[in-house]
């Protein structure tokens, strides 16, 4: 059974079917056409963490395609009535897909051995693969061709980082991470995906400026995540030179976009001038959620056979 809890369970043509597929969906909803390709579909959102656009875009999302969602906070019992593999057997029974928001990826690759349904990941201290693909197709739309472009991450080798190497390494997109001396992505990841994918450009350097030289998008996050807020005065000072502001932007290309997975600390790593320039397409990614969410749910629930030609 399929799933999707990193990227690392596509490969480079299913990746590249996924964001022709999502670029289809989101040409025909703004022409006003939403095709229901999964009509009575059961999508179950079980969320340990708080959310606004996962959950949204997730529900947004099915709600188009035809099927239904059922939201599972922590009145679900997740973690503390019964073990994960009851937990995951039962719920499959009633959902034909599930979507896990939550804190390890343990837990989450405990509970996809256990359900009879696909299993996708909406984030984890691991990965956040959803993410990646819309921050791509947002790539793809504003900077540019993915083969031989540059994006640049500055910020820790966290979650999204993870997810957005991996996607890089599908594309063909080259990666920079710009970082304080000891938040670099770890080096078995790094080892993983080299060796997975032995063409990829991915480099690391301590000096902001020159990671984002000719960068096509340059890209962060907050310096202190969901669960990290014991470590935010230190990282409020690690970080404190890796600010993504306008003399950071000049470094790079002239028609560089700046992206951000949201919700943004302003005026920590990024500043208004920045976000609230033209050059930002935050907002865009956003949407972007829904509409590559909604290729992986038909990718999913339809076994792969609906193809980019045939829909709607």
């Amino acid at each position: 059974m399929r799933r999707l809890l990193t990227l690392f369970d596509i490969n480079p043509s299913e990746f590249n079917g996924l964001l022709k597929l999502a670029s289809e969906l989101k040409s025909k909803m703004l022409a006003g056409n939403r095709p229901a390709l999964l009509p009575g579909y059961v999508q179950g959102l079980l969320f340990e963490k708080q959310s606004l656009r996962t959950r949204v875009s997730f529900e947004s999302a099915m709600a188009h395609l035809g099927g239904s969602s059922i939201y599972l906070g922590s009145d679900a019992g997740w973690g503390k009535r019964e073990i994960i593999a009851d937990f995951g057997r039962v719920l499959s029974q009633y959902v034909d897909v599930l979507v896990f928001r939550g804190h390890g990826h343990k837990d989450l690759e405990e509970l996809a051995e256990h359900c009879q349904c696909p299993v996708i990941n909406g984030l984890t201290d691991f990965s956040h693969p959803c993410q990646a693909l819309a921050d791509l197709l947002t790539f793809q739309e504003t900077a540019g061709p993915l083969a031989g472009g540059k994006l640049t991450f500055v910020g820790d080798g966290n979650n999204v980082a993870r997810s957005l190497a991996v996607a890089c390494a599908l594309a063909g997109t080259e990666m920079m991470l710009a970082c304080p001396p000891g938040y670099e992505l770890p080096d078995e990841f790094v080892s993983r995906v080299k060796k997975q994918y032995p063409d990829f450009k991915l480099g690391q350097t301590n000096d902001a400026q020159a990671a984002v030289e000719g960068a096509n998008a340059v890209y962060t996050d907050v310096w202190a995540s969901m669960g990290q807020e014991g470590e935010k005065e230190k990282r409020l000072r690690d970080f404190a030179e890796f600010q993504v502001n306008a003399e950071l932007m000049r470094h790079a290309s002239d028609t560089a976009c700046f992206m951000h997975c949201l919700p943004a600390h302003r005026g920590e790593e990024v500043t208004d001038e920045v976000i609230d320039s033209p050059a930002s397409v935050v907002v865009q990614q956003a949407a972007n959620r829904m509409h590559t969410q909604k290729a992986v749910l038909v990718w999913l629930l339809q076994g792969g056979r609906v193809q980019v030609s045939g829909v709607g």
